[in-house]
């Protein structure tokens, strides 16, 4: 996906991954993002500006967790007048009938989430038929846009910062308990509910890029890799192994990431997948902003997700497929 803009540019929390060994296209670390696949479509008006998308996640053809949203990015903005015809134009189709509704978050992206999680085992295909439509600003679309995904399993991570501990569960059951530490007190991590954006055998992270600590005599100060990092925000946040705390569950606390030891992360790293989600309680930080990659579930009003001035449709049915 894009990179967004994060609350860590306010200091709350985060360690500042980035330039990742194998990070998944569209993460934050990625310089590009997943572009949009565009289906054949001639362009009606070619001597018009062209509306086009930069990005839609999930990517085509994947299996994600139960929590993604379907996230679309446009390169220009999207007046508010034309937002609702858009949606119109973004036909959804689903193997089981699911309630939900766009959602945008600025003039560029706009998300569609169910108002509950996924049904496991969905079938979902998104057919962006804008070809022809306008975004309100001059430009007119000149592609159809076409995505297929799967949702997997219900795996569900919980991770309880008051009690150093995180739990995973699949379809209800928990599988595996682990001690964990997560932020300090100077930087504690986020709570709320973050989908899983992707995950990477090694992070370099960077005190520097997170407003912590820029000067190397400075004791939060860190710029090195670390290895097994499962990404939870665009604004730093992971689930990752941590030389300088190698045994986690005493306490001492991150600058906002949640440590587990070598082997958990290892199994974890191999466990999760895109669009799992990670729900994180005991923290003394706000939730998540729910931009700040795909933590969507953070508007836990969904009154507030279908709000006219955020949904141009409101609350639909997927059409079955």
């Amino acid at each position: 996906m894009a990179a967004l803009v994060g609350a860590m540019a306010m200091g709350m929390s985060g360690c500042g991954g980035g330039n990742s060994s194998d990070s998944k296209p569209g993460s934050a670390a990625s310089s590009s993002g997943a572009k949009a696949s565009g289906g054949a479509g001639p362009s009606s008006t070619p001597q018009r500006p062209q509306m086009l998308l930069d990005t839609i996640e999930p990517e085509d053809g994947t299996t994600v967790g139960v929590a993604m949203p379907i996230s679309v990015t446009f390169s220009k903005p999207v007046a508010a007048s034309a937002r609702a015809d858009i949606e119109k134009h973004l036909k959804l189709t689903t193997s089981t009938p699911v309630t939900g509704a766009w959602h945008w978050f600025d003039s560029t992206r706009v998300d569609f989430r169910p108002k509950a999680y996924w049904p496991s085992g969905t079938k979902v295909t998104l057919d962006a038929q804008l070809t022809g439509v306008g975004d309100g600003n001059g430009r007119y679309g000149v592609h159809s846009y076409k995505h297929s995904f799967t949702v997997g399993p219900d795996d569900e991570v919980h991770v309880y910062a008051d009690q150093h501990l995180m739990k995973v569960s699949r379809n209800g059951a928990v599988v595996k308990t682990f001690p964990i530490d997560a932020g300090s007190a100077k930087y504690p991590s986020w709570n709320g509910t973050m989908a899983v954006i992707s995950k990477s055998r090694e992070v370099l992270m960077d005190s520097c890029s997170v407003h912590i600590a820029c000067s190397k005599s400075d004791p939060n100060y860190y710029h090195q890799n670390y290895p097994f990092a499962v990404e939870l925000t665009t604004s730093g946040t992971y689930v990752h192994y941590s030389d300088g705390d190698p045994q986690p569950g005493h306490g001492s606390g991150s600058h906002g990431c949640v440590h587990l030891s070598m082997p958990n992360a290892q199994w974890f790293f191999g466990f999760a997948r895109e669009g799992d989600p990670v729900t994180i309680s005991g923290s003394t930080s706000p939730a998540a902003q729910p931009d700040n990659g795909y933590a969507d579930y953070d508007v836990t009003n969904w009154s507030d997700w279908i709000a006219p001035s955020s949904s141009g449709l409101g609350q639909f049915t997927t059409a079955a497929s």
